[in-house]
């Protein structure tokens, strides 16, 4: 079975950087193959990957069924699952499926369940998948990310962002989403995390997963269009982003394990929200 991380956060908060750091972690420690799932219709996780993403799902979905996404038979989802390679842009050890979004009007079930089937059927060839959610509440609505070991919430270092992270998290359990753990990862942060921002954090009853710096050399990168996955391992938020992934996976095993007791269990204490410096 595959170990899924899914980010999820509004826009601006970091979460393309955040999924592409993961998989940066995985690629250099020998977790591979890594499966990148861009699920943001605005997609640009192969950006930061150096990889060119391929024809969407939704857009081949759309391709086949002209007459509507409702109007897909049985027998054209064969040629859909023909078509699935397509979407795959293959990497030495990364390969990127870009999901897209069903286009025009009416219910979109039928197009997200061909979706999510689709996707998992590729998804069992990997060992390890990285989830790049659309910004903001509707990737869990349509259930885009229906399952996941673990789901990482997103925010900037701002009062605003932490309490639309805890929305996030609040809608995925209402929608009782398949998900092992969910926490908060506190992106962009200057110095120490102000009293206001630790009361937030603590509000959201999030496990904290720690905070990262901002750099500026991600910023430098962004700006010049070199994919983040190359940053040097002496990049200040490379490193401190090391033992928070390392947490993520250390979890998510313990689980398979019978049992075990998950690690990840814990509550952001105001000493530990301020660690930032």
């Amino acid at each position: 079975m595959s170990f899924i991380i899914a980010v999820a956060g509004k826009g601006g908060s970091g979460k393309t950087t955040v999924a592409a750091l993961t998989i940066r972690y995985l690629v250099r420690h020998g977790r591979t193959p890594v499966l990148a799932v861009d699920a943001d219709p605005n997609a640009n996780l192969g950006e930061a990957l150096g990889l060119e993403a391929g024809a969407d799902l939704a857009a081949i979905l759309a391709e086949i069924g002209k007459g509507g996404l409702a109007s897909l038979a049985t027998d054209k989802l064969a040629h859909v699952e023909a078509r699935v390679h397509d979407a795959l842009a293959e990497g030495r050890d990364v390969d990127l499926l870009a999901m897209g979004c069903p286009d025009g009007q009416g219910c979109y079930c039928f197009a997200n369940a061909v979706l999510r089937d689709q996707y998992a059927r590729l998804a069992r060839n990997y060992p390890y998948i990285v989830v790049d959610n659309e910004a903001g509440l509707e990737h869990l609505s349509r259930r885009t990310t229906s399952r996941a070991d673990v789901l990482v919430v997103v925010s900037d270092a701002s009062v605003r962002g932490v309490r639309a992270a805890g929305r996030i998290a609040s809608l995925a359990d209402r929608l009782k989403l398949d998900i092992s753990s969910a926490c908060l990862l506190v992106t962009k942060v200057h110095g120490r995390l102000a009293p206001e921002l630790r009361r937030a954090i603590q509000a959201t009853g999030l496990e904290f997963a720690g905070v990262l710096p901002y750099d500026p050399l991600v910023a430098r990168y962004d700006e010049a269009g070199h994919p983040l996955i190359e940053l040097p391992d002496e990049t200040p938020v490379v490193r401190w982003f090391a033992p928070v992934v390392n947490g993520w996976l250390d979890a998510m095993e313990t689980r398979k394990e019978p049992g075990k007791v998950c690690p990840l269990k814990r509550t952001v204490s105001s000493g530990e929200a301020g660690s930032a410096r």
